[in-house]
This record gives structure tokens, C-alpha cells and sequence, in this order.
């Protein structure tokens, strides 16, 4: 570890993330908004992750959380184990629960993905890699299309047409004077909104679509005020691995009625884009969730979680 002075327990959060990633500054955001202590793990943003890997087994989305042996995948999850975590202050406030949910579900894809093709046209792809490697941008641009590839996406006039669209919306949801956009406490839904404008910000002149939204700016920044948590060190892969390795992973059950049973060989994948499938052994699944066992030369024993919602379960064909 560089920065700490000993290595984290099993119960530690650790945030497995780069500090460009849009769903890592959602994460790291939760985390604040919750005040919590993690210890930080720097991923690489391109294949190969060799480290990322032996976590998640094949997973390749950033971020992840790990506990111990415990790997969570998808912010969406990740929302939901910080909620357990520290019920207050609330991801999820009781009032504006449904709400909220339905908010940061379309922030992660619709806007999400309006936001990216606008984002990445030339000039704003320029700004982005300003002082990066020559070579960086090309090979950014290749992982990514390896990871969406047969999957639709938006060029760059039609993702600001869109753009511009959301960004009215949002205005107008915070036109009646509220300090956040469900009303007067922060939530998913605020943290969700914001990543995808956060990454606009760092694309130099295309972040102008921003300067007609004085509320929405001014939400901006009240949500950057959240701030990222106690960061309680930082650990390279390989330390996180060996943390799963000497850890235990959680119980986890199989809930009847589902099509599934504990124990069956399946793979977890993906709907949208970065369709690698995670095999491994059923050992959790709800309407909510679902988790694999997994056996790693490197990291051991882990269970992968993921969320049931926007993932294909799949038994493995029989030889």
C-alpha cells in the first residue's frame, strides 16, 4: 500500500475505479454522500486487466466494489450494498424511493449514453486526452468499440439534439427553486444525473451546451460539494487480490420459483454494451440480484454479485 498503513480488513470497502470513468464518480460520490472510508484501487481504462480479472472474472465495466471476497458489480448494486451499509443519509429516501430509482435507471443508460457520443465527437475527444500518450485516444477508441460492438448507438448531431432535450427537462425540474431534483434532500437520482454532466465538463468547448442551465449548474455543484468520503489509502491489484484470497465471501441463497437452482453451472452477461460473460457456479438469486461462486488461481474462493436487472442469466449448455 502507498498511502496506508496497513492493509484493509474484510469488511473494508475497497473501489476498484480511474479517476476519468463517469459510473466511478457516481460511486465514489455514494460514498460521499454517505461518509464513508474506502480504500481506492486504480484499474486500467483498456484491456488487458489481468487483475480486474481474477476479481470479476471477465467483468470488465468500471467501477466494482470489493468486500473482502465479495464483488459487486454495477453502480446500481453498488448503491444498494452502501444503503445496507449506512442507511443514513438515505440513497433511497422512503417518499421518493420509486421515484428515484426510475431516475437514475434512465441517467445510467439514456442519458448516459446520449452524453458519451456527444462527448467523444473531435473536439471534445481532444480536450478529454489533452496531455495523455499520442497513441491513447486510438487506443481508447478501439476498446471501446470492442466493448459496444452490435450495439446502436448515436452520432455525435443526433446525441446533441437529445442533449439539448435532457438538459431542458432537467431545468425545468429544478425551475420551481428546489436545491436537488426530487426535492429537498439529495438521492440516486442526483447522483446518477450528474455523472454524465461531469464527464461534459472536461470536453472544452463542447461543455458550452451546459452555459444556458444556470440552475442545473448551480445543482451541479451543490452535488460536487458531496464530495468522495474518507479515502483511507490505496492498494494496487495485486493486494486486493490477496485480501480475497484470505477472506471469506458472504452466505447466499437461491430463491425458489425463479427457473434456477443453487449449484447450477450459468453465466452472467451483460445486455448493452461489454458482453463479456462471468461463469460460475449459481449461489444467489432474487428478483434483485443474482451471484456466482468462482475459483481463481489468484484470488480464491469469491462470489461476483450482480443486479438482475439488465443482466441475461444463462444455464451452461451440458456436453
Amino acid at each position: 500500500m502507498s498511502d496506508a498503513s496497513q492493509m484493509p480488513g474484510g469488511e473494508d470497502l475497497i473501489l476498484h475505479h480511474y479517476s476519468s470513468s463517469p459510473f466511478a464518480e457516481k460511486a465514489r460520490l455514494m460514498l460521499g454522500l454517505k461518509g464513508l472510508a474506502w480504500h481506492s484501487v486504480t484499474v486500467p481504462m483498456v484491456m488487458p486487466k489481468p487483475d480486474v480479472t481474477a476479481l470479476t472474472g471477465g467483468y470488465r465495466r468500471t467501477p466494482f466494489l470489493q468486500v473482502g471476497a465479495d464483488i459487486y458489480c454495477d453502480t446500481a448494486l453498488i448503491a444498494e450494498v452502501l444503503e445496507g451499509r449506512r442507511p443514513t443519509p438515505s440513497l433511497f429516501p422512503t417518499a421518493i424511493a420509486g421515484q428515484a430509482r426510475t431516475l437514475a435507471q434512465w441517467a445510467d443508460t439514456d442519458l448516459f449514453w446520449t452524453a458519451l457520443p456527444y462527448a467523444m465527437q473531435p473536439a471534445g475527444a481532444t480536450a478529454l486526452f489533452a496531455g495523455a500518450p499520442p497513441d491513447m485516444l486510438k487506443i481508447f477508441v478501439a476498446d471501446r468499440k470492442a466493448m459496444s460492438e452490435g450495439m446502436p448507438q448515436m452520432r455525435g448531431p443526433d446525441a446533441g439534439a437529445a442533449l439539448t432535450q435532457y438538459l431542458d427537462w432537467l431545468s425545468a425540474t429544478l425551475s420551481d427553486g428546489r436545491p436537488w431534483l426530487l426535492g429537498e434532500a439529495p438521492c440516486i437520482a442526483d447522483l446518477s444525473v450528474y455523472h454524465p454532466l461531469w464527464f461534459i465538463t472536461k470536453t472544452g468547448p463542447l461543455a458550452a451546451v451546459l452555459e444556458p442551465h444556470a440552475a442545473l449548474r448551480a445543482w451541479m455543484a451543490r452535488v460536487a460539494g458531496i464530495g468522495h468520503g474518507e479515502r483511507a489509502g490505496k492498494l494496487d491489484g495485486a493486494q486486493a487480490i490477496e485480501l480475497a484470497r484470505r477472506s471469506t465471501p458472504r452466505p447466499a441463497l437461491v430463491e425458489e420459483g425463479l427457473g434456477f437452482t443453487a449449484g447450477d453451472a450459468v453465466t452472467v452477461t451483460p445486455y448493452d454494451y461489454a458482453r463479456d460473460a462471468v461463469a460460475g457456479t449459481l449461489v444467489g438469486l432474487s428478483c434483485r440480484t443474482v451471484t456466482l461462486a468462482r475459483e481463481d488461481e489468484r484470488a480464491g474462493h469469491v462470489h461476483v454479485h450482480f443486479p438482475r436487472i439488465r443482466y441475461s442469466l444463462r444455464h451452461v449448455p451440458r456436453d
